[in-house]
């Protein structure tokens, strides 16, 4: 079985080594979409590492035996049919709204299913340690002089 899963993976970090390892298991083979740097910088944040930076990185994890750069965000059943994906997985982060929105086609054949996303560890957490961090150190030479 040929799954897919797409995902922005900047700072790539062991929450998605952990979806991948499950995406995985779903089926024989694992496509993964690299979102490009616009949909990500539309949908969610500008990235940190470019779309180029993240697929280099995606594509060496064990879990993944082939990249697709910059996919669509909205599946359709011709790029379905392109990549013969037998099943779409996406971490449980997405309403029903936005899975038939984004998923459409797979959702509606029963080819779709939420997978766990993995709690206490995310590129924004990561991001946010960095920044608090660098303060934290900033003051520190500030007041220690």
């Amino acid at each position: 079985m040929r799954g897919y899963t797409c995902l922005v993976g900047d700072l790539f970090h062991a929450g998605h080594v952990n979806f991948l390892k499950q995406a995985k298991a779903e089926g024989d083979y694992l496509l993964v979409g690299v979102c490009s740097d616009e949909d990500c910088a539309y949908y969610k944040r500008r990235t940190i590492l470019t779309v180029q930076e993240r697929a280099v990185v995606i594509a060496a994890c064990r879990y993944v035996d082939e990249i697709i750069l910059s996919p669509p965000s909205v599946v359709s059943q011709e790029f379905m049919d392109l990549y013969r994906i037998d099943l779409l997985v996406h971490a449980d982060d997405c309403s029903e709204t936005q899975i038939k929105h984004f998923y459409g086609p797979a959702y509606a054949q029963g080819k779709y299913k939420s997978l766990p996303y993995t709690k206490g560890i995310s590129t924004t957490e990561i991001i946010n340690r960095i920044a608090s961090r660098t303060s934290e150190e900033l003051q520190r030479k500030y007041f220690l002089g």
